[in-house]
Formats: C-alpha cells, sequence, structure tokens
C-alpha cells in the first residue's frame, strides 16, 4: 500500500491525454461514444473496453492489454456503481495505484450502513470479502459436512482462538497506521461516504495481541454518507489523511500468539450483547483471566443473574488452570 493520501471523492478529474496514455489508447479514443456521460458521471463504456482489451490480445500487446483488464476489474467488480460502465472514479482509483483503503472503506461502509437499514446487500467485491474472511478460519470448517445444516454463524461462534488462523506473513508490512489527524483510529473514505476503522482490533491479526479491553477512545466511531448535510465531516476526514500517525514494533512491542484472557472475555461478551450464538462450550484459556468485562445490567434482577453466571465462569476458568499447571508439573517430575 503506497504511503500517501488514498482517494477522497474530491480530486479533479484526470485529462484525457493522462487516461489515454496509462490505458495506452489513442487521444482520439476519449471522445464519444467511448469516453461519454452517464447518469451524473464520466467514464469509459465497459463495450469499448472489451473491444480494446480483444484487439490488444490479438496483436499480442500484452501490457496495454492487462491495462484495459485491470480497469474492467477496477470499475465492475471492485468499485461498480453503473452496469456496464467503469465511471472517472473507478479511473482516479486506479491511476492511484493505492485501492486497498478505498476497499477497506468500500466493505466496511456498506456493511454498517446495510446493518442501519437492516435491508439491502454489501455493495462490495463480495468474492473477495469471503475470500479474506475465509482465510483465517481452520480447514476443518470447510472439510467436514454439514449435516444438521447449522448457520454459517452456527458454525463459526464454537471455533477458539488457537482454531483461528490470525496472522499471515505475506501481509505484515512491519508497521500499523494507528491514527490519522484529530481522529483517534483511522478514518476511511470510500465512493459513498466514511467510516472510521479501529486498529486496536485489529492487532492479534499483526501478532500483536490486546492484553486488555480497548479504551472508549480507540472504539470510537465515525460514520457519514457523501451529502451535504455531511460536508463538514467529509472535509475532515479529508484532511486527517494529511497527518498520518504509525506504530513499528518498538512500540506495539514483542509478537505473539497469545491470547490474553481479560481481552478474550470482553470480545466475548461484546458478541453476546449482539446475540451472536455460542452454540458449544467454549474452550477457556489455561491462564486465570481478569474479571468478566459485560455490559451494564439495566435491572437489579440482571445485575444478579449476571454475577452469580461471572462467579460461576470465574470458578471454571481457576479449575482449567489448575488442572493444567498440576499436569504441567507432574509432566516435568
Amino acid at each position: 500500500m503506497p504511503d500517501k493520501e488514498p482517494f477522497n471523492d474530491l480530486e479533479l478529474t484526470p485529462k484525457t491525454s493522462i487516461i489515454a496514455a496509462t490505458l495506452h489508447l489513442k487521444p482520439s479514443d476519449m471522445i464519444p461514444p467511448n469516453f461519454i456521460i452517464k447518469g451524473d458521471f464520466q467514464g469509459l463504456t465497459a463495450n469499448f473496453l472489451y473491444k480494446k482489451a480483444s484487439a490488444f490480445a490479438k496483436d499480442k500487446k500484452i501490457v496495454a492489454f492487462e491495462s484495459i483488464i485491470a480497469l474492467l476489474i477496477y470499475g465492475l467488480v471492485l468499485f461498480p456503481n453503473l452496469d456496464n460502465f467503469v465511471d472517472v472514479n473507478a479511473v482516479k482509483i486506479f491511476l492511484s495505484k493505492n485501492l486497498v483503503l478505498t476497499l477497506l472503506a468500500a466493505t466496511y461502509h456498506s456493511i454498517h450502513y446495510r446493518t442501519i437499514k437492516k435491508d439491502g446487500v454489501i455493495v462490495c467485491c463480495a468474492p473477495l470479502l469471503y475470500k479474506w474472511f475465509s482465510s483465517h478460519l481452520p480447514q476443518s470448517i470447510f472439510s467436514k459436512a454439514n449435516t444438521g445444516k447449522s448457520h454459517w454463524s452456527q458454525r463459526i461462534m464454537p471455533l477458539t482462538l488457537d482454531d483461528i488462523v490470525w496472522y499471515h506473513a505475506a501481509g505484515d508490512a512491519g508497521v500499523v497506521i494507528d491514527s490519522c489527524g484529530k481522529f483517534q483510529n483511522v478514518p476511511l473514505i470510500g465512493r459513498y461516504g466514511g467510516i472510521t476503522y479501529n486498529p486496536t482490533l485489529a492487532m492479534h491479526q499483526f501478532r500483536y495481541p490486546t492484553k486488555e479491553k480497548p479504551n472508549k477512545f480507540s472504539l470510537s466511531g465515525e460514520f457519514y454518507l457523501n451529502n451535504k448535510y455531511y460536508a463538514n465531516m467529509r472535509t475532515k476526514f479529508v484532511q486527517a489523511w494529511h497527518t498520518v500517525r504509525k506504530l513499528d514494533g518498538n512500540r506495539l512491542g514483542k509478537k505473539s500468539n497469545f491470547g490474553h484472557p481479560s481481552y478474550t472475555q470482553w470480545v466475548i461478551d461484546r458478541a453476546m450483547s449482539f446475540g451472536l450464538p455460542y452454540t458449544l462450550p467454549r474452550s477457556l484459556s489455561s491462564t486465570i483471566p481478569h474479571a468478566s468485562l459485560p455490559l451494564p445490567p439495566c435491572t437489579q434482577e440482571e445485575y444478579q443473574e449476571r454475577l452469580v453466571e461471572s462467579n460461576r465462569e470465574s470458578a471454571t476458568w481457576k479449575r482449567k488452570y489448575d488442572e493444567a499447571m498440576l499436569k504441567m508439573e507432574k509432566m516435568s517430575g
């Protein structure tokens, strides 16, 4: 990922001569009916790009062919807007060669917005999202027959910390973007709006395990849509990328695969507060956890119920720990 400001939808439209040169086209190609206005957007028709790709392939102009195919992927798969049309925003992202942050923004923004509306489909590259998600799951999830016809959520929730493939060495850049500008996290700018991303929740994927419940500032969230009501927030997001703060191993500490109990308990409580189903018993850590971190109870009865449950679970954790220590003593003796 290039170390520069991502697409923000406020850039000037590239000159047609620059677009043509990048795609190995003639300046005369950048006129109607190839380069047109459709709806509120300028762009290139997919039909024109298909024909150019075929012509370049026939003439064995590999670099030119690959450029056209790449732009088609950007405009029709990764950042689609109108059918059979590659709009100028997709062209801008293509020219920037900095698509990762925009792709993340599209994914998070779409999921969040559809969750708020409780309707609609995710507007992003769903196959790519599935590929990323499945890359962190154990192969047993895919190899075992789903005889009970369980939902994906029911099959995934029983997984333990050790089951998840958290870390991929190929994706480790050595540094992590921690925050930007006045934001305590990372403001992602997409084509339809913006949303903040909380790096503290992804540290385990870089082998920097979180030791305790994240503070409220690192979990703060912002969300906006590209309309006149959020113009000020949009400007703040863009300006924030003028000051990018990064953390490296010296600041993040020693890498480890260990899952700290207090953070694990916080994740469990948070998941249950959203109604995510733990259908099977959870495997407990071999260390004594910190106090459970549930959300504040609403009533006295709920408080008593949670207190009893917390005491019961704490006793279970301690028993598991004592058993593990005794086993280790016997093995060492």
